[in-house]
């Protein structure tokens, strides 16, 4: 038996029939073909599906779609044209943050709710923030430096995410 969800995705209305079981990440993946929305662990661990539910960072892959009915989901595809992630995703490119990409769409989605946050984050709070979003290939070193980078461009430039 199907369950009519309205989701905003991306600014755009969404009214489907969805499975009861299935995932907000499924459901991105598989129903809207955004694909940025990566699956790793799919218990929450990973954060490679980290996407904005409601203004905050949520796990995809746990949140069931259903559940998430009149929503606002923001995944990495629907911050294309916002100024702050172009700085943030230029700072994770020219800092060496990303290696292969298959964590970037959720770490940087998270770097951009930590910045609003916490813009004047050390390493230490950087590194505790992160700890939710897995990277194999990094080492962290460079994602804690594209953070870094990106918060004190976007300060000096007047903006906040």
């Amino acid at each position: 038996m199907k369950v009519t969800i309205s989701l905003t995705v991306n600014g755009a209305q969404i009214r489907r029939d969805v499975e009861p079981r299935t995932s907000l990440a499924d459901f991105l993946r598989e129903e809207l073909r955004l694909t940025a929305t990566h699956l790793g662990c799919e218990h929450g661990v990973c954060g490679a599906c980290t996407v904005m539910v409601d203004g905050a960072p949520a796990r995809a892959c746990i949140a069931l779609a259903v559940s998430l009915d009149g929503a606002e989901i923001r995944t990495v595809e629907g911050f294309a044209e916002d100024a702050a992630m172009g700085v943030i995703k230029e700072a994770f490119h020219q800092e060496h943050g990303l290696q292969c990409g298959f964590c970037t769409p959720g770490m940087l989605i998270s770097a951009r709710d930590l910045i609003a946050r916490h813009p004047e984050a050390d390493d230490v709070g950087i590194r505790r923030a992160m700890s939710g979003n897995l990277c194999r290939c990094t080492g962290y070193q460079g994602i804690v430096r594209s953070i870094k980078s990106a918060a004190r461009q976007l300060s000096s430039q007047g903006k906040q995410p």
